[in-house]
């Protein structure tokens, strides 16, 4: 998503796509298809400033389609590439050392790019739905690859089906019949995607350690908005990685999607029993929900949650990512931070074999070692301990 975010703002860049009079246009490429080891997979793009604009005179350009094995190659050749408008390339990454250029250092896959004119109505249909996505608004986008003498011809379809661009020429029969392609499917000759909006991360807690986990899931491209009802702390200044920073009168303010990921990390127990059980008792509750603390604290708020939404505290266990964060070792709040963004990209990838959540045995178990006065009217540490 961050290179996504990288494109677009080079494209936006004046002169960068279409060029200025009497200059070559920018190129967009983008991995169509990819066989064996490789480092990126079909979706990654880069887009080379175009001649002459101010981002070509600094040697610019935005996103990755290797290693750092291709990108000097194509980048020097993507204008010669698309003299005769849009093709698609095959590479080989396997290692040969007796070639000028041994691409892929031993990768040992192969990838199919696809170069084009970045001034051309198919790219700039594709960098407006990439913008678009980055608001929230997501399309499908269907590529007719270059070849047999046709060139390369696009449909951009909403979310909802209907069609935002299509290339000349492109007959409706085949409009319809693309909007039954699946994104990520394999199709000979055509490529397909769904642009999807950023993840958002709702970072509750506006304190120093929540600075390291806005800025490392800034890095990713995700969109970051951090609430507080503390407006001492909840200050744009403060968390300059995040779009929002929101002093926190309501819950109801976050408006939370179900594709969200929440983290609540607010260091006051009153603050975070509120929110868990708002959150909890939404129905369209995040689908990712941390809790920062340690296994007695958060299996105090997890019971109270439970008992004021009416909920089992089993429901409520599996629910609730509490402690928060991967076991990745270390302390502090970089490491904390590092341990949260990454159980949240392992969950939304479907990868998270492995979590720290709270069992309903446990929460039992941790409530009769004392209940939560020692929480009220007072800070808490950062939760490492168990």
């Amino acid at each position: 998503m961050m290179e996504r975010r990288q494109i677009v703002e080079l494209w936006r860049e004046p002169g960068t796509a279409s060029g200025v009079a009497g200059t070559a246009s920018g190129v967009l490429i983008t991995l169509v298809h990819a066989e064996g080891s490789t480092y990126r997979r079909p979706g990654a793009r880069l887009l080379t400033a175009a001649m002459g604009s101010q981002a070509d005179a600094r040697g610019l350009y935005a996103g990755t389609i290797s290693g750092g094995c291709l990108e000097s190659e194509v980048v020097r050749r993507a204008r010669w590439m698309v003299r005769a408008g849009a093709v698609v390339e095959r590479y080989s990454m396997a290692f040969d050392d007796t070639a000028e250029i041994p691409f892929g250092l031993g990768c040992g896959g192969t990838v199919d790019l696809l170069f084009e004119p970045a001034g051309a109505p198919e790219a700039e249909a594709l960098f407006q739905a990439m913008s678009d996505s980055l608001a929230g608004v997501e399309s499908i986008v269907v590529s007719f690859l270059p070849g047999g003498g046709r060139g390369l011809r696009r449909v951009v379809y909403s979310a909802d089906g209907r069609v935002v661009f299509a290339s000349e020429g492109l007959d409706a029969k085949k409009i319809d019949c693309a909007r039954a392609l699946e994104p990520g499917g394999e199709y000979e000759g055509r490529y397909v995607e769904r642009l999807f909006r950023p993840q958002r991360l709702v970072i509750l807690g506006a304190g120093d350690d929540a600075k390291p986990l806005a800025a490392m899931a800034s890095s990713l491209g995700w969109s970051v908005l951090v609430a507080d009802g503390r407006a001492q702390l909840a200050r744009a200044e403060r968390f300059p990685h995040a779009e929002q920073v929101l002093v926190l009168d309501d819950p109801d303010q976050l408006q939370i999607e179900p594709q969200d990921a929440v983290v609540l990390m607010t260091h006051s127990y009153e603050q975070d029993r509120t929110l868990l059980s708002g959150l909890l008792a939404s129905p369209r509750g995040p689908r990712y929900l941390g809790m920062l603390g340690s296994r007695h604290r958060s299996s105090l708020l997890v019971s109270e949650a439970a008992a004021m939404t009416g909920r089992s505290v089993s429901a409520c266990c599996e629910t609730v990512f509490a402690p928060v964060g991967l076991d990745l070792g270390g302390d502090g709040p970089e490491a904390i931070a590092l341990a949260i963004v990454a159980e949240v990209q392992a969950f939304r990838h479907g990868r998270l074999s492995v979590s720290r959540k709270l069992t309903p045995g446990e929460v039992a178990e941790q409530l009769e070692r004392g209940g939560s006065s020692r929480y009220l009217q007072a800070q808490c540490a950062l939760g490492a301990a168990e």
